[in-house]
């Protein structure tokens, strides 16, 4: 290993906070203006490549073995809108999607030969052509089928530009519109677009209507949402037949109607915000169909309402709240209503006819993954829905909603002889400092002695009620052959036990995540499964301030530690209202400006403040230059004080991409590659190379 990595220069920079003098020595770094910051950026992916050079055969052959693994020519499951089925496909040798369609001539038949009678709507590896980042944002075909919005990312900064495209010709029409964001809608005309643009934090807060056809400068504000809590988001009900604007923060909603066939008209609100109350809304027959936490539902219930008079008091209860069951949302059909429910940290499908009839989709595997597909038509018997475990292939059904008959569309290829029944899953528990039991989900090949000494990855996020389910990953496989045990753990924070789980893991509550995930470290080492110098550990955003966070309190579980784009600088960033994010996070993780005792708790864990003269395990950390999320900075702070602070010989690197944002590189090969790079890293801490 070369002798000296890149250092950061200590320029002490001295804050108040309640009274409080504060040093922060790495705060220069937030300047990327700064010819300095690029230099050490630049620098440090130097010395990442350097430290890893050793291992480059083996990141070779990884990548070739991930590449190996998948039908890089391959079709996704159409899906049908009106007259077209429509679907993207992919091509060897190329980095990104292509988004076609066919007319329907029998609407249960579809025959997947591209090229036949097809029609070829973008091509994103065109659209990419001279680009080092691309990411396709908006792709919204008019009701009509004449026309496609769709809009791009070119930096990672998740500020698109949006473009309506002639499906008739392939051509662009002259509409352009400038700094975009997620969601669009179109009118029952299918002449004006509903669309949403981001402030200078890239919070999501203007709703503006386009006429195709005229000048940009001439779109109409139709909404403008002032409080910095509430994101605003735009859609369009499933039967069409109203416009959407949901505004929301992370703990209250607040939704509005307008009838698609009368784009000009106004919004008018279906109940209004009320600190705490949430809910989501579809639409079907005469009634919107809403799931809320009103009245006291802590896993949320069912309600439907007029939409004549949609507001609370008109609220009647179709399915209650459960102690047992969290209700995510609610999937109209003419005749059906499809809810989306989690029970005992697993993802279900529950069916509801307008018979009357009740029943459950039942999952063939207890560890698994039951989710929602692409369900375009509303008049329609047809439940297309995904499903996957550890060890499952990530699949598509269609479900009979009349006869209760499954019919298998695509189940994902994983080439090379993949056998799932050289696998094994389950559910593990681990008991936390305070008696609560943690599940995990884990994976291994069958072969797998518990004796201690086997290498393995445990993997946690545990923040904003988001669940990680346990999913296939044919990339895995080259941990799993190689006798590695994979687990996730589902650590207070996340969603997987209902809204309790969630509530016990954020605010006051935080350190239970970072706990939880120490004592499912601890429990698959008691257990057998693997030992403190085979073990390693990986989160991403949220989960990287886990990973930081995991590592300061317990340095001495862990081998090698991956923290991806890490929300490792929480304090900072937390206290400054002008970064992206800052205020509406502050219902996440406290207001630490106004509240000296959130100030306090978050300063008690988070983990840039709290490095310490103890011996740190190998540690890869990732940053975006363009990321609007998760800052560079942080991680590079991070970093810098790990390096200045930790002792020991083990190396600790930041590897940044100069040209992306939060999610990493965009085409597939470059993830394939960077995915291979961090299995390299893994392998080489824990000794099984």
């Amino acid at each position: 290993m070369p002798a000296q990595p890149p250092v950061a220069a200590r320029r002490p920079q001295v804050r108040l906070a309640h009274g409080e003098e504060v040093v922060d020595h790495y705060a220069w770094l937030r300047d990327r203006d700064h010819p300095e910051v690029i230099a050490l950026l630049e620098a440090e992916n130097e010395w990442t490549a350097t430290v890893l050079a050793p291992t480059e055969a083996l990141q070779g052959t990884l990548f070739e073995e991930i590449k190996a693994r998948v039908q890089e020519t391959d079709l996704s499951v159409p899906v049908r809108q009106g007259p077209w089925w429509y679907y993207s496909r992919t091509v060897e040798g190329q980095q990104y999607a292509i988004h076609c369609r066919k007319a329907v001539t029998d609407p249960d038949e579809f025959e997947p030969a591209a090229g036949v009678d097809e029609v070829v709507l973008l091509d994103e590896n065109d659209l990419a052509e001279g680009t080092d980042y691309f990411a396709l944002g908006a792709f919204d075909v008019s009701p009509d089928h004449r026309l496609v919005a769709w809009s791009s990312d070119t930096s990672g900064g998740e500020r698109y530009t949006m473009r309506v495209r002639d499906l008739t010709t392939g051509v662009d029409l002259d509409d352009v519109l400038e700094d975009t964001y997620y969601g669009t809608a179109w009118s029952a005309d299918g002449a004006s677009l509903f669309y949403v643009r981001p402030d200078e934090t890239v919070r999501p807060h203007q709703l503006w209507r386009h006429h195709l056809g005229s000048p940009a400068e001439d779109d109409v504000l139709v909404r403008e949402e002032p409080d910095a809590r509430f994101f605003l988001g735009v859609g369009l009900s499933k039967d069409r037949r109203f416009v959407y604007c949901h505004v929301g923060s992370k703990i209250t909603d607040e939704w509005w109607y307008l009838d698609a066939d009368n784009p000009t008209g106004e919004f008018s609100v279906i109940e209004p915000r009320r600190q705490g109350l949430e809910y989501s809304v579809e639409h079907k027959g005469d009634h919107f169909w809403i799931v809320t936490n009103a009245d006291g539902a802590e896993n949320f219930k069912l309600v439907r309402a007029p939409e004549d008079d949609p507001g609370r008091d008109r609220w009647e209860t179709v399915v209650d709240a459960r102690p047992d069951v969290t209700l995510g949302r609610v999937e109209v059909f003419a005749d059906w209503l499809i809810l989306h429910e989690r029970a005992d940290a697993i993802r279900r499908i529950r069916v509801l006819g307008d018979d009357g009839s009740d029943h459950v989709i039942e999952p063939p595997e207890a560890v698994s993954t039951t989710s929602g597909g692409a369900n375009a038509e509303f008049d329609s018997h047809l439940l297309r829905y995904g499903y996957t475990s550890m060890v499952t292939p990530s699949s598509v059904y269609d479900y009979d909603l009349r006869t209760r008959a499954r019919t298998l569309r695509k189940r994902q290829p994983v080439l090379g002889g993949y056998d799932p029944a050289d696998y094994a899953t389950e559910r593990v528990w681990a008991t936390a400092p305070d008696g609560v039991e943690v599940p995990m989900s884990v994976v291994f090949k069958h072969g797998f002695e518990r004796d201690g000494r086997a290498p393995a990855l445990l993997y946690g996020y545990g923040s904003y009620e988001i669940s990680i389910d346990p999913t296939f990953s044919s990339a895995r496989l080259s941990l799993l052959d190689r006798g590695f045990v994979f687990a996730i753990a589902h650590v207070r924070g996340g969603g997987e036990l209902g809204r309790r789980w969630y509530d016990d893991g954020k605010l006051l509550h935080k350190r239970n995540t970072f706990t939880d995930f120490i004592a499912c470290a601890e429990a698959l080492i008691s257990d057998g499964w693997t030992s403190p110098d085979r073990l390693a550990i990986r989160g991403g955003s949220a989960g990287g301030l886990l990973m930081g966070a995991a590592t300061n309190l317990a340095p001495h579980l862990f081998a090698a530690v991956v923290a991806e784009v890490p929300f490792v600088d929480c304090v900072n960033t937390i206290l400054d209202p002008s970064l992206p994010l800052t205020v509406t996070e502050w219902e996440e993780w406290g207001n630490p400006v106004e509240d000296p005792e959130v100030y306090a708790y978050m300063r008690s864990y988070g983990p840039y403040e709290n490095v310490e003269a103890v011996e740190y395990p190998a540690i890869l950390a990732t940053a975006g230059l363009n990321d609007p999320r998760v800052s560079y900075w942080e991680p590079a702070k991070w970093v810098a004080e790990l390096r200045t602070t930790g002792t020991g010989s083990r190396p600790v690197l930041l590897k940044t991409e100069m040209g992306a944002g939060h999610g990493g590189p965009s085409g597939r090969y470059d993830a394939w590659r960077d995915e291979a790079l961090v299995y390299a890293f893994i392998l080489d801490a824990v000794g099984a190379t």
